[in-house]
């Protein structure tokens, strides 16, 4: 992949406070990379940097092959829409899209053209005359949109741009968004908190923790295979699960619960299992299966059935289940000993580096223990 952006080694730091912790990253044209992580995690002072609007501490940026971050926030062709969508109340709708426009001081009669057409793009284009006030939530965002887009930018950044509106609203404008930058090759870097919204949208994700980088990759990349229980955690709401390993094969919590691991690994020690919730089959034959627990409670949510099991006094595991078709889970009342089993590529294991362990074969695990 050629980078059109390319973030290198990008730090910012605050007295003792590292926002940005050496965040390196490869951007392609016309990709949508959405920065994703908890509050705190450096994403929004990533973006601020991209921006222009926060200085580095160190580290470059080049966009098409050149460095720009000695250049102003108006001078690196880049196009902000912000959380709170920052428009100006007192001017209408066109004017606001206008602005940026004006500022390049584009003619007259071009600029209203441009602004017609943006307005048009996000179905605003009966709209122009009407003050920001008279917009819904949904509408106000648009205008956002359609101003960042109007000075033609090199890219769109979008600044948690979906937080203020309400559930259902957020799904409509999300689809808009990602219909908007498909349909023009918009390079595009989103910053969010919300899983559902990261999953929807990305053509990558880059998952942060601690004002660093813990991994990047396709949705299914991160879901399938992530490279730490953090992003387990994070991408899907894995059950983590943390005990002892011995022999690559047995693995114990911290409570005292046996768990027959379906694939036999390469370490022992402290360890942490993550399971996927909707990966875990739930029985009330114990027999065979991979750990045992109680049912603390169980909840019908429509398409999923969901269950919290108490395996011992300090582990409790979540697991959701089809609640129609052949295959529709059962509902266990508090109180029912039940199985809980998985196959192989549901499960990961990580050693107390949080590093991911490799599987070896059962021949290879005999010959090592010989």
């Amino acid at each position: 992949m050629s980078a059109y952006l390319r973030l290198d080694g990008l730090t910012k730091r605050y007295d003792d406070t590292l926002a940005a912790d050496g965040v390196s990253l490869d951007i392609a044209l016309g990709e949508m990379i959405v920065l994703l992580g908890p509050s705190g995690c450096g994403k929004t002072t990533t973006l601020r940097i991209i921006a222009g609007f926060v200085e580095a501490s160190s580290g470059t940026i080049l966009l098409e092959g050149r460095p720009i971050g000695d250049l102003p926030a108006h001078r690196r062709d880049m196009g902000m829409v912000f959380q709170n969508y920052a428009l100006f109340p007192h001017l209408s709708v066109a004017r606001n899209v206008a602005f940026g426009l004006e500022m390049r001081r584009m003619p007259r009669a071009e600029r209203d053209a441009r602004v017609a057409e943006m307005l048009r793009l996000v179905k605003l284009d009966h709209s122009g005359s009407r003050l920001p006030r008279h917009l819904s939530g949904g509408q106000q965002q648009r205008v956002a949109i359609a101003r960042a887009l109007a000075i033609h930018p090199k890219v769109l950044l979008l600044d948690e741009p979906l937080s203020n509106l309400d559930a259902e609203l957020r799904q409509e404008v999300a689809r808009e968004i990602r219909l908007l930058q498909q349909d023009r090759a918009l390079t595009t870097i989103m910053v969010t908190h919300d899983q559902q919204e990261a999953m929807t949208m990305a053509d990558r994700l880059v998952v942060m923790r601690d004002g660093r980088v813990q991994q990047v990759g396709r949705q299914e990349d991160l879901y399938e295979r992530p490279l730490t229980p953090f992003v387990a955690r994070f991408i899907g709401n894995s059950n983590l699960i943390a005990g002892d390993l011995t022999n690559g094969a047995r693995f114990r919590t911290a409570g005292g619960t046996d768990i027959r691991l379906s694939g036999s690994y390469a370490g022992s020690g402290k360890a942490t299992i993550a399971l996927r919730p909707e990966r875990i089959g739930l029985s009330a034959e114990t027999g065979g299966a991979r750990m045992q627990g109680q049912v603390l409670m169980s909840a019908y949510m429509g398409a999923v059935v969901e269950h919290v099991v108490m395996l011992d006094a300090h582990t409790q595991v979540v697991t959701r289940g089809p609640s129609f078709g052949d295959g529709a889970t059962s509902r266990f009342p508090a109180g029912t000993r039940v199985g809980l089993t998985w196959f192989g590529s549901a499960e990961c294991v990580f050693d107390e580096k949080d590093r991911p362990m490799g599987r070896v074969s059962t021949i290879e695990r005999i010959e090592s223990n010989a």
